[in-house]
C-alpha cells in the first residue's frame, strides 16, 4: 500500500512507515520510556478510508525492524495479518479527532507519578518549554488534563475525548503513561519530549516553590 505521510509531501508504503517508526520507538526506548514490550506508535497513511500503521503487539521496541508493523483502520482493527497493540482503536481515535498524523504512547515515570499526584490535571505556566506544544511562555495558562486508566479502550476513548483540549497535544492516563500526538512522527516525538519534560519538571516539586527573595518573581 502506497499513502501520502502526513505533514510531508512525499507517498509511504506500509514498510516506509515502519521504518520510520522502528527509528522513533528506538529513540524512545533509548531514553527508558518504552521499557520491555511497552508502548506504541503509529503513523497516518490514508485518510480515506483511515488507515494507521501501528507497532505491532508484544515486540521490544528498541529492536523493531521496518516489517514489525500492522495497518488498521478507524476502529483499531487489523487490516491483513498482524496483531496491532491493545491501543490501536485509541489511537485511530485521536487521528480522527485531532487530525494528527502520528501518535505516541510512553511508560514513563514521570507521567505516571504525576498522574497519580495530579488527578484533576497538571497546570504549567510561565515555562519556555511550553513553546514546544505551540504555546506561549508568559502570561498563559496550560492545563495537561489526566483521566482515568481503563482497559476498554471505546470507554478510554470516551474520558480522553470529553477531557481533551485542542489546545494540548497530549493526555496523561493516571497509573498508565503518555498519549501525545502531532502532524508528523517528528512533530509528536517533539511534542513527547517537551511534555515529559514538563512532567519532570513538575515532579520536582519547582513549580510549587517559593520563589527566591530576590528573583524577579518575587517582587
Amino acid at each position: 500500500m502506497t499513502a501520502k505521510r502526513a505533514g510531508t509531501p512525499h507517498n509511504l508504503t506500509l514498510e516506509q512507515a515502519g521504518a520510520v517508526l522502528a527509528e522513533e520507538a528506538a529513540r524512545f526506548a533509548s531514553f527508558g520510556w518504552m521499557r520491555g514490550t511497552s508502548g506504541n506508535l503509529s503513523l497516518v497513511v490514508d485518510r480515506e478510508p483511515m488507515r494507521l500503521a501501528v507497532t505491532a503487539s508484544g515486540l521490544d521496541k528498541g529492536e523493531l525492524t521496518a516489517a514489525d508493523v500492522v495497518l488498521v483502520d478507524q476502529a483499531g482493527a487489523a487490516v491483513g495479518a498482524g496483531r496491532p497493540s491493545a491501543e490501536a482503536a485509541l489511537h485511530a481515535r485521536v487521528a480522527r479527532v485531532t487530525g494528527a498524523g502520528a501518535i505516541v504512547h510512553v511508560h514513563t515515570l514521570a507521567s505516571v507519578a504525576v498522574g497519580r499526584l495530579r488527578p484533576g490535571g497538571i497546570v504549567f505556566r510561565n515555562l519556555e518549554m511550553l513553546k514546544g506544544i505551540g504555546r506561549s511562555a508568559h502570561d498563559e495558562e496550560v492545563v495537561l488534563p489526566v483521566i482515568e486508566n481503563s482497559q476498554d479502550m471505546t470507554v478510554l476513548g470516551d474520558r480522553w475525548e470529553a477531557a481533551h483540549d485542542p489546545g494540548v497535544p497530549a493526555v496523561l492516563v493516571a497509573g498508565h503513561g503518555l498519549y501525545v500526538w502531532g502532524a508528523d512522527a517528528r512533530a509528536a516525538r517533539h511534542h513527547t519530549e517537551t511534555v515529559e519534560w514538563l512532567l519532570e519538571l513538575e515532579l520536582t516539586g519547582y513549580q510549587g516553590a517559593a520563589p527566591h527573595p530576590g528573583s524577579t518573581a518575587a517582587r
